[in-house]
């Protein structure tokens, strides 16, 4: 098939990207929001909801025709093609369809990033301070505050700090539950390295995505262990590095970095092994997921072996959220406060599967409740407590501090905690 051939039908069977959306109200009408995640796309498009039934049937399977009658079915009215074709004309132009243009734009958007010296700052100014005079202000203002951390001295202070789980909510909401992590690295045992386990938003094919770029924070810049990614280079080569073109706009790890500076000193050099985790609960189950499983499997393997043949002592941190409820979610209803009450519970039974070092554990209890909650940090937690797992060396988690955070004018709810493992 020529090139024009192929451009004509991705034009007729349309396919959207992995986009994000969130609800919107505005008087009596709702509306829903779209945007990339990835940060390919800085636009936005707001759809009436009519407009956005359309957009679930871009999947490459629906010719623009059967678009049509779908509408037909659940409207009772005609889609008028020229209608139609100027909201395909619109999403193409915003990058959010797969296709030449998307594809053109990746390869240009990676060789720019591969090109720079660090990976920039991209939510400074926005999900906290930029300055770092009150950057400073704003990160001791989370240990001040009363849902803060403790003014005792941790019952682990002095030990060496394995793990730490901690939120990637918005900061300014939940830096005080950031802190109760961030006290316990403050008063522990300092490593050599800090391997970071971002949880990546906007999806990965292959789970996991390296970065060998130094990151950008207002403290100045956080270096990359070379050690640790010289050695998985050698022995995967780029495997693990082919979509490390996430990490450009990928908060997780960015907002962990700030708090990590400020905890230990804002003057210590300190190093970081940046990953990007992004698969399900069902990637254990194998099948359709074999070939998955096998990447992330060798991703751990290969991982252990690196700290193992450098030497360096290390702390794993998963930068990770919880359940994910409501309408902006995909569920049909907004959260109560008994759904909501239920769903606390639910997450506190499942998290004495990651206290007990359990990550086998951890995923069966997702699997059996169907996931339905939408555990979207369960792929760092499971790495975490996996990477945890490199010698006969006993550990055991426990979560200091449980919150949720919402989202949206529908009371959409994420949750999230710190947990230590030591």
């Amino acid at each position: 098939m020529s090139t024009e051939a192929l451009e004509q039908h991705s034009k007729n069977f349309p396919i959207l990207r992995n986009l994000q959306y969130s609800p919107l109200k505005q008087g009596d009408e709702q509306y829903i929001v779209l945007w990339d995640p990835t940060g390919l796309s800085a636009e936005r498009l707001v759809l009436p909801l009519n407009y956005f039934y359309l957009v679930q049937f871009f999947d490459g399977e629906h010719s623009l025709e059967q678009v049509g009658a779908e509408y037909l079915k659940k409207y009772g009215e005609f889609m008028m093609p020229d209608r139609l074709n100027k909201l395909v004309g619109d999403l193409e132009e915003k990058l959010f369809l797969e296709g030449a243009r998307a594809e053109q734009a990746q390869r240009e958007a990676l060789e720019a990033y591969r090109k720079q010296d660090a990976r920039p700052m991209a939510f400074a100014g926005k999900q906290y301070e930029a300055d770092p005079v009150k950057l400073r202000a704003q990160l001791d203002s989370f240990y001040q505050s009363k849902e803060g951390p403790e003014k005792t001295p941790s019952e682990h202070a002095g030990k060496s700090i394995k793990g730490l789980v901690v939120p990637n909510f918005d900061m300014k909401e939940a830096g005080p539950i950031y802190a109760w992590g961030y006290k316990e690295l403050r008063e522990g045992h300092i490593p050599d390295v800090f391997v970071v386990l971002g949880t990546c938003h906007a999806g990965l094919e292959g789970g996991i995505a390296f970065t060998d770029k130094d990151f950008e924070t207002p403290f100045g810049r956080v270096k990359v262990n070379r050690p640790l990614v010289d050695f998985i280079r050698k022995e995967t080569g780029d495997l693990f590095f082919q979509e490390e073109l996430v990490h450009i706009r990928e908060h997780s790890l960015e907002l962990q970095l700030p708090f990590l500076q400020h905890a230990l000193g804002e003057d210590r050099a300190l190093t970081i092994l940046p990953i990007l985790c992004s698969f399900p609960p069902a990637t254990l189950t194998g099948g359709e997921y074999q070939e998955l499983f096998e990447r992330v499997d060798q991703f751990l393997a290969v991982t252990k072996r690196a700290i193992e043949a450098t030497g360096q002592s290390v702390c794993v941190i998963a930068s990770a959220n919880l359940a994910h409820i409501g309408i902006r979610y995909g569920d049909q209803k907004p959260p109560t406060d008994f759904s909501f009450h239920r769903c606390m519970q639910t997450d506190l039974e499942m998290l004495k599967k990651v206290e007990e070092a359990d990550p086998e554990g951890f995923a069966e209890f997702i699997l059996k409740e169907g996931d339905h909650r939408k555990i979207l940090g369960f792929s760092a937690i499971f790495s975490l407590l996996k990477l945890l797992k490199r010698d006969e060396t006993p550990f055991t988690g426990q979560v200091l501090r449980y919150d949720r955070g919402i989202t949206d004018q529908f009371n959409s709810t994420v949750t999230y905690a710190s947990i230590v493992f030591v």
